[in-house]
């Protein structure tokens, strides 16, 4: 999915955005398009917005849904994911295991195989917030070894952290199209036409 430009980076991408209910995804994905901060009620569905990231590269941005009763649809939205953003309450300790399960979920599902992701662990402005290596090690984000990945304190009233997440997503959308185009170099060494 996206079209690729002339150095085999992708000049278009989809983006998925997950994570439980509450986690401040849809705050994020409009203060992430310059807005200030907007009054948002829980997603049902989805929101879908363009946004511009570094290297010139558009990108789809879709935030769906959290509550427990939408994720049985998240499956629904991972055909042709370019890069997933999965974004966590840094304050909600109690809900990191339930977060890593559903992560997990979604990174199992088979079109997200070799799919890069960024974690984005929202709130951080708070006092209560947890450190970014304790959020780490809870995820077990050492274990999605077919994947990479990048962890990001972030905060979606402040702004702080964005520039960086942003600079993180063109990050793994190179690395994603570095992997495709490694992968059908290979392919072409052994005289395979398999396309990654």
């Amino acid at each position: 999915m996206g079209s690729v430009n002339s150095r085999g980076h992708k000049a278009e991408a989809q983006v998925v955005m997950m994570g439980l209910d509450s986690a401040g995804k849809t705050t994020l994905l409009y203060k992430l398009k310059g807005h200030q901060l907007v009054e948002t009620l829980p997603t049902v569905g989805f929101n879908v917005e363009p946004l511009k990231a570094p290297g010139h590269v558009s990108l789809t941005l879709w935030d769906v849904g959290g509550q427990a009763p939408l994720r049985a649809s998240w499956k629904d939205y991972l055909e042709g994911t370019d890069i997933l953003v999965y974004v966590l309450d840094s304050t909600d300790e109690a809900r990191l295991p339930e977060s890593a399960a559903e992560l997990t979920e979604v990174l199992n599902d088979p079109n997200m195989a070799g799919v890069p992701f960024l974690v984005l662990a929202n709130k951080q402005e708070a006092p209560d917030a947890l450190p970014l290596l304790k959020i780490r090690n809870r995820l077990s984000l050492e274990r999605f070894q077919d994947h990479c990945w990048e962890l990001r304190g972030c905060s979606a009233l402040t702004g702080e952290g964005l520039p960086e997440a942003l600079q993180s997503l063109w990050s793994l959308l190179k690395s994603r199209s570095c992997m495709c185009l490694q992968a059908r170099a290979h392919g072409a060494e052994r005289g395979d036409s398999k396309r990654s």
